[in-house]
């Protein structure tokens, strides 16, 4: 996610276009939201088919979040007009728009602030949350304005680990099926196409792909990144909040 706040930066300054991206995460990771201190210290230990469990912080709020069979996308533009809610839903509109395409109906959640007594981000859907029609959370989305220019980025749930989500939340996941043939890359390829084909139509403009260079490499690799800190009380598996 150092590449997500470095492109707002540079969005910021002037430097970059309203930008669009996908991506997945090459080993388990929890992210936890700036301001999130309370999590459990056991998950600093974690490990996941002999992998460690990363431990990173987001530059976004919100309540931690497992990446592990998830594809994470993220938009950064300027400009919008309103309260927070509404920029929400005009930047979700083209999530909306493309997973209907692909035979799933989304509409927003609607919990309050009780989310931030959970440390689980999937726990509870917000108004800033996409819920299929039985009420599975598929997208948890989370904002950082700077400025005239705002950063969103979320999780859609695709192929979760139902174990590993246990271990980490002590909470039961439920299971959601997709009515999409495709498994692993070849799901993550087709969502991503329909998603990118959906921003352009919702948003109205022509999306050009640019990778980054080398030396936009090195700069993003030379940032400092968020410091995890200490939790302030863990919540075991036995602990668990009243929201999300």
């Amino acid at each position: 996610m150092a590449i997500d706040q470095w492109l707002l930066e540079q969005h910021q300054a002037g430097i970059y276009p309203p930008v669009l991206r996908f991506y997945t995460w090459a080993s388990p990771t929890i992210s936890l939201g700036y301001h999130q201190h309370r999590w459990d210290s056991a998950w600093q230990q974690l490990t996941w088919q002999g992998t460690p469990v990363e431990l990173v912080r987001r530059p976004t709020g919100g309540r931690a979040v497992l990446h592990q069979g998830d594809l994470t996308y993220m938009v950064i533009t300027s400009g919008l007009t309103g309260k927070r809610l509404d920029a929400y839903q005009k930047m979700c509109g083209f999530l909306i728009q493309g997973w209907r395409s692909l035979g799933v109906d989304l509409h927003y959640g609607s919990a309050g602030r009780d989310y931030i007594r959970n440390p689980n981000c999937f726990g509870i859907a917000t108004g800033a949350d996409l819920v299929t029609a039985n009420g599975y959370k598929l997208i948890g989305s989370a904002q950082l304005r700077r400025g005239d220019a705002i950063l969103q980025h979320g999780s859609m749930r695709l192929e979760p680990d139902t174990q590993l989500f246990e271990q980490v939340f002590g909470e039961t996941l439920s299971y959601v099926n997709l009515p999409i043939i495709q498994e692993g890359d070849a799901l993550i390829q087709t969502v991503v196409e329909v998603l990118t084909n959906a921003a352009a139509d919702c948003f109205g403009v022509e999306l050009v792909e640019q990778p980054l260079s080398n030396e936009e490499w090195q700069r993003i690799l030379r940032q400092s990144s968020l410091e995890l800190g200490s939790p302030v009380g863990d919540f075991g598996k036995g602990t668990r909040g009243r929201g999300s």
